[in-house]
């Protein structure tokens, strides 16, 4: 409870400090003010903008979370798995991973276009690396001497990835899904900024370029809550997924 009472002390403070300095120490042009915005915000709510294109990036973030997150999730138990392929493979993958996968829109503009399925494949992208390298991660740091004893006990490569590998690899799993959040949207907005005319990325670029600042501040809002309700439904799906983690929360 004291947490939350700082918390919203800060916040109170913070915008009370934004509102009293924009237009006075800071042109409105730059910052705005929060009464604006949440006035602008309230507008494109109402009318129904807010909504449809974020609709539109949820769909697109989501479609690509959940491809990129099964690709890189399989290709971690994989690669977790075959010491062999995933030290041939290493070189490539980290030298495809220091890109900076932002610079890899306009390739896929020239592959895919500009529609629905560049938006979805590059932010899959985006998700599968974060993914893949938490679950790689999780598990090749399973316990050597558990996975030893399963194999004196004749377990088969099936049921140890089943009994042992996933349920110690989950946390890892899911700490990656977490991760991907964020950058699922980014995935999105990027795309939605370079080739959409739809969607959340497009309407902070289009605010952007009518020097409409309340309203790039409004969708920006709209990013931060599509972002928090997307965490909340990771976060609610792994507690469902692990509920030994819940025994041990209660502990």
């Amino acid at each position: 409870m004291k947490i939350w009472l700082w918390r919203t002390i800060l916040l109170v403070l913070f915008l009370a400090a934004w509102e009293a300095s924009g237009g006075r120490l800071v042109s409105l042009f730059f910052i705005s003010r929060p009464s604006l915005i949440v006035a602008k915000f309230w507008t494109i709510l109402i009318d129904g903008t807010l909504l449809r294109h974020m609709a539109i990036t949820t769909g697109e973030a989501i479609a690509g979370f959940i491809i990129g997150g099964l690709a890189g999730a399989a290709l971690g138990l994989l690669l977790g798995r075959s010491k062999v392929l995933a030290e041939t493979l290493d070189p490539f993958i980290v030298a495809f991973y220091s890109l900076p996968k932002v610079a890899l829109a306009p390739m896929f503009i020239l592959w895919f276009g500009v529609g629905l399925q560049m938006r979805v494949l590059f932010t899959a992208v985006i998700v599968l690396f974060l993914v893949f390298l938490n679950t790689y991660t999780g598990v090749r740091n399973v316990s050597r001497e558990l996975i030893t004893v399963f194999r004196l006990m004749g377990a088969s490569e099936r049921h140890m990835m089943r009994m042992v590998i996933l349920p110690s690899a989950f946390s890892w799993i899911f700490a990656g899904l977490r991760l991907s959040v964020p950058y699922a949207l980014i995935g999105a907005i990027v795309a939605e900024i370079l080739t959409g005319d739809a969607g959340l990325g497009y309407l902070v670029e289009n605010s952007a370029a009518q020097f409409d600042t309340p309203g790039v501040f409004a969708a920006l809002g709209g990013v931060m809550l599509l972002a928090l309700a997307l965490n909340a439904v990771v976060r609610l799906l792994e507690k469902w997924l692990m509920p030994w983690h819940r025994v041990e929360e209660q502990r």
